[in-house]
């Protein structure tokens, strides 16, 4: 599927758009000690910004796990971002799926506050590279 540049940036604001969104709701169920929820939303807030990005450079994957790989790839192998990032999405990525499929598994609240700003950090750095290249 090809998207004409239009298309494109209109994808690109609404995922944007839906990361922020979504970052807001971490706050409503940290004050609320809902780990569990607030890790899945750190991890759709990233997911989206990732997506932005993607879609933005062109590629298009039908998965979580195909934007993982193609995030992984394309970014953090290149070097354009750091392995930090990398490092964050696969620890986001494996918080969400065994808060969400895995009934004995809690969230801890230190675990998930000590990545709520290096993903705001790679969502901003995700902004700035679309801004940039636009």
């Amino acid at each position: 599927m090809s998207l004409s540049n239009d298309e494109r940036n209109t994808l690109v604001t609404l995922e944007l758009k839906k990361a922020h969104e979504t970052f807001e709701e971490i706050a409503i169920l940290a004050d609320a000690c809902k780990w569990s929820g607030a890790a899945n939303r750190l991890y759709y807030a990233v997911f989206h910004a990732i997506n932005a990005l993607l879609i933005h450079d062109g590629h298009i994957t039908n998965t979580h796990k195909g934007s993982h790989a193609v995030f992984n790839l394309n970014y953090i192998k290149t070097g354009i971002l750091p392995i930090e990032f990398g490092r964050l999405y696969n620890q986001l990525q494996t918080m969400r799926e065994e808060s969400d499929y895995n009934c004995v598994y809690e969230v801890e609240a230190e675990e998930l506050k000590g990545r709520i700003e290096p993903a705001k950090r790679l969502i901003e750095a995700i902004e700035e590279r679309v801004k940039k290249s636009e």
